[in-house]
């Protein structure tokens, strides 16, 4: 089920929601437990009812293990034994629903193998999901659950809550869990509600008006990658670095306004990453909860920085090729990992020199590289990425509009003006009309306040009610074209 759906605006929250309240209203408090746990897998098992029988054993099994870990002396050798089986039964769901058919191909294309690959469909968050509760495991073995005696309801609306289940923020027992005990929030708040509806459209206007319109330049250059023009490109590449921002940032302002309808908070997992003038400034604001959790469950277990700067350097590659690696089941993914891993080392490499840039150099060349990851991170095949790079370094000639040729005649090679016919891969508003799009939503990227920042600012006047209306308006007449997230495949 989408959050932008008719079905889930006014069909499966409000009754939800209505229910919910009803009963703690009614002071059934563990009832209102229970209802928003059946709530949350049904809003899961919508989509395809099978897979809702692998959460279900995904979350029995963790919780089993979980409890005879914590029950165990701690950091023992019992302990440690079932924390590995428990982390081995979740690795090997993820790696056969999300890997199989990618390591198959591998193997048959490296060793010239026949073996068919099985035709799997990928279960929606089996990524999320799976490692928040390997999460679990781990603060179990390390003692930090042994006094919550969670029971199996409280722990299943923990994994399955519905407004981060899909995709994230990826939380963690005691984020998540105390905020389902505490009775201050078994309550109607007009407040918490307000300001979470407001962030809920907010999101939903993020997704719906720019990043599912700037979805058709990105499908047009990205499908003709061996053929597109230098501009072509750089409209291809910035249009997908948009898109996705908006679209993953939509969903996250919409997830977190879902949780302040039921007074619960969860963790913010944007804050302005295009902003950051350096990349390790970059992990620390794009998907914080995923940043969170490589640093905490791998880079810091491997040994973090704290046996030299060779052994740190090696430990970001590892984090960020296993990070890449978990976005998805292919090539493009691996090496946008080791493309980060090694922009890491060379920003750690650099900070010890002692040297630093004026920011606006920083947040440029820190922009530029994310730019040209997200074009291996986008891509079908790494031929696919290849191409594309070229395009936009000129590798493959420079095709700009005559009307440039005033301010651009200087260029001594590659240069070629002829206007813009060349630009066949744009849809029909134009390439010219795309430009300055891009160059509008660049500048409120830039210089406007986040959602989060705008929400610090909200307050209970008609102008913040019109403005909300319009875009709510605006929203729900686009919802004739429901789209998925793009972090839906991951």
């Amino acid at each position: 089920m989408l959050f932008n759906s008719y079905v889930f605006i006014f069909g499966f929250l409000p009754v939800t929601l209505l229910v919910y309240f009803g009963l703690i209203r009614l002071r059934y408090l563990k009832a209102a437990i229970v209802w928003m746990a059946i709530a949350s897998l049904f809003f899961y098992g919508y989509w395809n009812p099978p897979y809702l029988l692998l959460l279900l054993l995904s979350i029995s099994l963790n919780y089993g293990f979980g409890r005879a870990i914590a029950s165990s002396p701690l950091r023992s050798d019992r302990a440690k034994f079932l924390l590995i089986v428990g982390i081995l039964i979740n690795l090997a769901f993820i790696g056969y629903y999300k890997y199989a058919e990618f390591f198959l191909s591998s193997l048959n294309q490296v060793f010239n193998w026949t073996w068919p690959s099985p035709d799997i469909v990928l279960p929606l968050a089996i990524s999320f999901y799976t490692f928040t509760q390997i999460a679990y495991l781990v603060d179990a073995y390390r003692g930090e659950t042994k006094d919550s005696n969670y029971d199996l309801v409280t722990y299943s609306l923990f994994v399955s809550f519905y407004p981060q289940l899909i995709a994230g923020p990826i939380l963690r027992h005691d984020e998540l869990i105390p905020e389902f005990r505490s009775l201050r929030n078994f309550i109607f708040s007009e407040k918490n509600f307000a300001l979470g509806l407001t962030l809920f459209i907010l999101g939903l206007s993020k997704k719906m008006l720019i990043a599912d319109n700037l979805s058709p330049w990105v499908a047009l250059v990205f499908n003709n990658a061996e053929s597109v023009t230098f501009v072509e490109a750089w409209i291809g590449a910035l249009s997908y670095t948009f898109q996705l921002y908006f679209d993953f940032s939509g969903y996250s302002d919409m997830a977190m306004g879902l949780g302040w309808m039921v007074n619960i908070n969860l963790p913010i997992n944007f804050n302005s990453p295009y902003k950051a003038s350096s990349i390790i400034d970059f992990w620390r604001r794009w998907h914080i909860t995923l940043s969170a959790f490589l640093r905490d469950y791998l880079y810091i277990p491997l040994g973090g920085s704290r046996k030299g700067e060779t052994r740190r350097i090696s430990n970001l590659m590892l984090t960020m090729l296993l990070g890449g690696l978990w976005h998805g089941a292919g090539w493009t993914y691996v090496i946008w990992g080791g493309m980060h891993g090694l922009f890491l080392g060379i920003n750690h490499a650099w900070r010890q020199l002692g040297i630093s840039l004026p920011k606006v150099v920083g947040v440029t060349l820190t922009f530029l590289a994310v730019v040209a990851s997200w074009v291996l991170f986008r891509a079908a095949t790494f031929q696919d990425a290849l191409e594309l790079l070229q395009a936009m370094t000129g590798m493959k000639g420079i095709i700009l509009p005559d009307t440039f040729q005033g301010v651009l005649g200087w260029i001594p090679v590659g240069g070629i003006f002829q206007g813009w016919q060349p630009l066949s891969y744009l849809p029909g508003i134009g390439g010219g009309h795309s430009l300055l799009i891009l160059g509008i939503v660049m500048l409120g990227v830039m210089k406007l306040p986040n959602t989060m920042q705008m929400i610090e600012q909200f307050t209970p006047k008609i102008g913040w009610g019109l403005g909300i209306a319009t875009l709510a308006i605006t929203c729900l007449l686009s919802l004739n074209r429901v789209s998925e997230f793009l972090y839906f495949q991951f």
